[in-house]
């Protein structure tokens, strides 16, 4: 009955002593020391509160030091420790008389501290796990009745009891200081009238709440979203700029920064990674209506990579969030300051820039309002009768120059100015070697008018019709050279038959002048028809470059007698198959239409490369004025030339012998010159 008494008592003042709000392990050290008082056996109590990491470390008990070690330093791993693993999943008490036959409990304390019975109990309230409880006695069985187990399952539940009334309160006191955290937090942020300060207040709170100081923020370009820069860092870090950016330098190496920061922004929450030599950093979207706005890093560059809780993390979430409105408000005020200085800066550079370019503008340009007045003209407009854009300037154009009143630009001008349409149409001067292509266009004010003199292009116009009305006869031509062959076969086997007869032997040096008059001029329309040829030459492997030295003597000639240079630049090479006679005669083609393209002074330059693995380039390069165009178009085309007495089957036969010698020919042409490249490919391109 006093053991009863004794009993009742000692758990009333636990209960007074859980009231009392004194410190959670001081009230546990009660409970472990009323349990070990009233289960006389036991030598060891132990209470042990779960971990992140899914393990129970413990937090009192008694004694403090087993077998050596710190109570402190004692872990259960439910992974590991079968019995600790079924008290978790049952909720309930297990009681192993004999710890040496059961084989739930952890071997290898079992072993070390000679435990020759166990309990273990579930501190819990209302089905929620607060913790476990362990009790044994060194080196012998504690023999406990059912009603000393019931008696340690009271003290347990005094510890639960404990146990949540102190997270209870640990959460509403809290809860309390977050709020008002988050008041002081908005209170400050109202006062801010600009960016750093509005950031000085954001880094502040974080760094109170994770007690770390080194932070910084990225803001992000509004259209690309990519990092703008390192905007600022918090007044208390303990990083210098010069830290920070060997720091971003080096995760960027890697090229994870910035595919960290793409991932915050597209998740728009809250990332815990690793960063260059960081141990671990946090990111946290800095957003306003789930539009991301900036990246707030806060890095911990030594140690062991920083634990937050998730009361922690939702907390530094609200403070960015309380933020971000503010900053967003300031941030587009800044930016509207900025836009307005930047538009008067980019206005005033534009207009010097439009004036800068229609000066540039070779051709003529001038624009009239809707009272025919000039408001603008160019230096390069044409005006007649030796007058200056001063003299012009204001003034009606009808009245400056009344006989334009009775020209095309009269009726074109007032056809743009009334329909609004643009216009576009030539019209000589009074002088025939002048002519001008206007284009006229409509806007708000008037028209403006573009005029340009193209006297040059009207004479190549008419060369152009020329020469298609020559094309039609080259053809005729080449149709009739193929056809005189036949005749001409038959006169040489005539020939060799009156060569044959005895009585003809005096005139035999006249049929063998005959005959041998007959092969050439076979052989020169031979050589006109090998355009279109495709037949395969005669191919030996040759060296390109001792090809072009054999014909170098005759190229100089005929540089020289020009007043002309030649250089020749001839790299080693491989060999090719070739043709050497068309090889030559290719040569020969390009350089002679080379030196034509040349005025005196200038140089011809032949050269050969390797390019790639795959092809050998011949080229052939010019300092003329370039081709033209319409003219390019048409090179290659047999019997096109733009020579006064040229066949146009030059460059047609250059083809030719190109295809046969699986080469192409690429022609590059600028104001500098045009050069003609060949280029021979070890293997086929197809």
């Amino acid at each position: 009955m006093l053991g009863e008494q004794i009993r009742y008592s000692r758990l009333a003042n636990i209960t007074k002593i859980i009231n009392t709000k004194l410190e959670l392990r001081e009230v546990l050290q009660h409970v472990t020391a009323a349990i070990s008082e009233e289960i006389m056996q036991c030598s060891s109590v132990g209470v042990f509160l779960p971990q992140e990491d899914g393990t129970f470390r413990a937090y009192a008990g008694k004694p403090e030091v087993i077998n050596g070690a710190s109570l402190y330093k004692q872990v259960i791993d439910p992974k590991t420790d079968l019995l600790a693993k079924e008290v978790i999943e049952t909720n309930k008490t297990i009681y192993i008389p004999d710890a040496v036959k059961d084989n739930r409990p952890d071997r290898t304390p079992v072993e070390a501290l000679e435990i020759k019975s166990l309990l273990a109990l579930p501190i819990s309230f209302e089905q929620e796990l607060y913790g476990l409880v362990f009790l044994f006695d060194y080196g012998a069985p504690m023999n406990l009745i059912e009603s000393e187990i019931q008696s340690v399952e009271a003290y347990v539940n005094m510890a639960a009891v404990a146990i949540r009334n102190a997270k209870t309160l640990a959460q509403k006191e809290s809860l309390i200081a977050e709020k008002q955290l988050l008041l002081d937090v908005t209170s400050d942020l109202s006062m801010c009238s600009s960016l750093q300060e509005c950031m000085d207040k954001c880094f502040y709170y974080i760094g109170k709440v994770l007690n770390n100081n080194n932070m910084i923020i990225h803001l992000l370009d509004p259209v690309e979203k990519k990092i703008i820069r390192a905007t600022s860092q918090s007044r208390d870090c303990n990083w210098t700029e010069a830290e920070w950016s060997r720091l971003i330098e080096k995760a960027k190496k890697g090229r994870t920064y910035e595919n960290i920061i793409q991932e915050v922004i597209q998740t728009k929450t809250i990332s815990h990674v690793a960063v260059g030599p960081c141990k671990g950093a946090l990111l946290i979207p800095l957003a306003l209506m789930r539009e991301v706005i900036g990246v707030i890093l806060v890095a911990e560059p030594a140690g062991e990579a920083p634990v937050y809780d998730e009361s922690q993390i939702q907390l530094v979430q609200s403070i960015v969030d309380a933020t971000a409105p503010t900053f967003s408000n300031l941030l587009y005020m800044d930016q509207l300051e900025n836009m307005v200085e930047e538009r008067t800066s980019e206005l005033a550079a534009a207009n010097e820039k439009v004036v800068s370019v229609i000066e540039s503008i070779t051709d003529g340009f001038f624009a009239l309002n809707k009272e025919w007045e000039f408001i603008y003209i160019n230096k390069h407009q044409y005006l007649p009768e030796g007058k200056r854009a001063m003299d012009v300037m204001g003034k009606n154009i009808w009245e400056i120059f009344p006989e334009w009143a009775k020209t095309l630009m009269y009726e074109e001008f007032h056809r743009a100015m009334i329909d609004r349409v643009p216009v576009h149409f030539e019209m000589p001067s009074t002088s025939e070697n002048y002519w001008n292509e206007v284009v006229a266009y409509p806007y708000d004010e008037g028209i403006c008018c573009l005029s340009k003199n193209i006297a040059e292009k009207k004479k190549y116009e008419k060369e152009l019709r020329r020469l298609s009305n020559l094309d039609l006869i080259g053809q005729m031509a080449a149709g009739i050279s193929h056809e005189i062959r036949n005749p001409m076969t038959t006169v040489r086997g005539f020939l060799q038959l009156l060569k044959q007869e005895n009585k003809l032997d005096k005139h035999d040096v006249y049929f063998d002048v005959m005959i041998e008059e007959l092969d050439r001029a076979n052989a020169i329309i031979t050589e006109f028809l090998s355009v279109g040829n495709t037949r395969t030459s005669d191919l030996q492997m040759l060296d390109l470059n001792a090809v072009i030295h054999d014909i170098a003597p005759l190229i100089k000639i005929d540089t020289f007698g020009q007043n002309k240079l030649i250089e020749f630049d001839t790299q080693d090479i491989p060999e090719l198959l070739l043709n050497r006679n068309e090889i030559r005669q290719l040569i020969i083609n390009l350089y002679r239409n080379a030196l034509d393209a040349m005025e005196a002074g200038k140089q011809l330059t032949i050269f050969t490369y390797q390019e790639g693995e795959n092809c050998i380039v011949l080229g052939v390069q010019d300092q003329g004025e370039g081709i033209r165009p319409e003219v390019l178009e048409k090179l290659g085309t047999p019997f096109y030339t733009t020579k006064d007495n040229g066949t146009g089957l030059g460059l047609g036969i250059c083809y030719a012998i190109a295809a046969r010698h699986n080469a192409k020919i690429e022609i590059l042409t600028g104001p500098e010159g045009t050069t003609f490249l060949t280029k021979f490919y070890l293997k086929s391109t197809e």
